[in-house]
């Protein structure tokens, strides 16, 4: 059934997706925000969870755009790691047509609480992969010593990604931060663009199938979120630049354990 968009619903909707898109680029679980928006405005699960993914896939666009100076050598680790968000997204996405809600919401507040404990100790991982590198001779900044886990991981990641999303962030910070040796700021700008690449990969895919979604694709509350996320992708990612690194950890933490709270909760 159509949802009348009215003005309030209209205002409703927007104001989700900038904060959507904001927190997106600066920790991630903006779709805990947006996507139960969208359902209650009148839209079902469905619908809502393809307009969300369309929609907030500008906004990371937008993130990622804004934080070109924190990508700035970076390049051939998102090459690497792009393919892997992609293909995960793409089977995420499939799954939707697969399976029940039911089996990733019991799944969800665990991977997330992952994510929020590797997120926490990340610095002592760090330290151990700075000591390890040292003895090898092996740069310091480089990841290719945790390649296929780090893909792997990646590619699951982008499962759940593809799939639904929230938390997404919080896994991908989780994961990059406990393998690769960077700066937070940077690894935060790597997880955008992957992040990116799976709302992208799954929102083409939901264009593509939308019939087979249980009806077409509700383009009036994408277009809504997608307009409003671009703005908070680029207020976000100011934002993360000047935040330092204990807070910004901090700050992941908070949210993560949120998140799995509230899905715990939820059931």
């Amino acid at each position: 059934m159509p949802v009348d968009l009215t003005l309030a619903r209209v205002a409703a909707i927007a104001g989700a997706g900038c904060a959507a898109g904001c927190i997106n680029a600066i920790v991630g679980s903006g779709t805990l925000i947006s996507f139960p928006t969208l359902v209650a405005v009148g839209f079902d699960k469905i619908p809502a969870n393809i307009a969300n993914t369309i929609g907030l896939t500008p906004g990371s666009a937008s993130a990622a755009t804004a934080q070109r100076r924190e990508l700035v050598g970076q390049s051939r680790r998102v090459k690497r790691l792009a393919p892997f968000s992609i293909a995960g997204a793409g089977l995420g996405a499939s799954l939707v047509l697969l399976l029940s809600p039911k089996v990733f919401q019991r799944v969800v507040p665990f991977l997330v609480l992952v994510g929020v404990v590797l997120v926490a100790v990340q610095p002592k991982l760090q330290a151990r992969l700075r000591a390890r590198r040292a003895t090898a001779d092996l740069p310091l900044s480089g990841d290719e010593h945790h390649g296929l886990a780090l893909r792997a991981a990646v590619f699951a990641t982008g499962v759940y990604g593809g799939y639904f999303g929230a938390g997404q962030g919080v896994i991908l910070m989780g994961v990059l931060g406990s393998m690769i040796d960077d700066a937070l700021p940077r690894l935060n700008a790597t997880k955008n663009v992957l992040a990116g690449f799976a709302n992208g990969t799954a929102a083409t895919i939901f264009i593509v199938r939308g019939a087979g979604f249980g009806g077409s694709v509700p383009w009036a509350a994408a277009g809504i979120v997608a307009a409003s996320s671009i703005l908070g992708g680029q207020l976000g990612a100011r934002v993360s630049r000047r935040i330092p690194a204990r807070m910004l950890r901090a700050l992941i933490i908070m949210v993560g354990l949120t998140v799995s709270i509230r899905m715990i909760l939820a059931f």
